[in-house]
């Protein structure tokens, strides 16, 4: 069996970034996305680059037997997972009462029970290859998100999940590490309905965060938060701003973003 690393949510963004270090760095990747021409487009540009091409894989991680899906065609390849880098997700701004309630639950199914379903479906194969798992949160997920409720929810889910595993699973030899971005001009805001600029100071680029990822996976961090205005914030703002402050200015701040 041949090792190998998974990236979902790999044709865009940070996933697209974190496919080109992997593979910088000798990764065979198997790249899941729904969009098969953007995957096969960054899968040539990796060969291009003298690299192993990768595996490309258009699946939707929203249908409930995804992980099951996505294990047999590895296991048909003779692959086996080292790195599970679970990047797919979407979020969207707006009052929960006022969105979409079913797609409201569709960013549940991707963003929290998909990413569980496969942090947890090759613990056996990580555990063999002395690999690792990379969640994809955000540094929404040390705040409550009013304005952006089920998103903010979602990311601390992740956030929780991720520590936990990455205490549980250190005795198999796996490094587990929650990757806490702050906002990254990607398509990301363009599907959750806003604009496609960051509005915070000092935004760091995709490129940025996914070296940042990579190299905190690699030393075995429990959490990466790319920029010092992010891990300021997630480490400051929380202990020392009341809740009910907090929450009037998330909530004013997901009302500029629509504006």
């Amino acid at each position: 069996m041949t090792p190998a690393t998974v990236i979902t949510g790999a044709s865009a963004g940070i996933g697209a970034e974190l496919a080109r270090v992997f593979a910088g760095h000798g990764h065979a990747l198997v790249m899941v996305a729904r969009r098969e021409q953007r995957l096969a487009a960054l899968a040539a540009e990796i060969a291009a680059a003298g690299k192993p091409a990768p595996l490309v894989l258009p699946v939707d991680l929203a249908q409930p037997d995804a992980a099951a899906r996505l294990g047999e065609v590895l296991a048909a390849r003779e692959l086996a997972p080292q790195y599970i880098v679970n990047n797919a997700g979407f979020g969207l701004v707006g009052r929960a009462a006022d969105l979409d309630v079913a797609e409201q639950l569709a960013m549940i199914d991707l963003n929290v029970r998909a990413l569980t379903d496969l942090s947890l479906a090759f613990v056996d194969s990580l555990a063999r290859q002395s690999g690792g798992l990379l969640n994809v949160a955000s540094v929404a997920g040390f705040f409550p998100g009013p304005g952006a409720a089920v998103y903010y929810a979602g990311k601390a889910y992740v956030l929780s999940l991720t520590e936990a595993l990455h205490a549980e699973l250190a005795p198999l030899g796996i490094r587990v590490t929650c990757l806490c971005p702050g906002p990254v001009a990607t398509e990301f805001q363009a599907r959750a309905g806003v604009g496609n600029a960051p509005e915070w100071p000092l935004a760091v680029s995709a490129e940025r965060v996914a070296a940042e990822a990579y190299r905190g996976l690699m030393s075995g961090k429990r959490i990466v938060l790319p920029g010092w205005p992010n891990r300021l914030v997630a480490s400051l703002v929380p202990r020392f701003v009341p809740r009910p402050i907090l929450l009037a200015m998330l909530g004013r701040r997901q009302r500029r973003r629509r504006a």
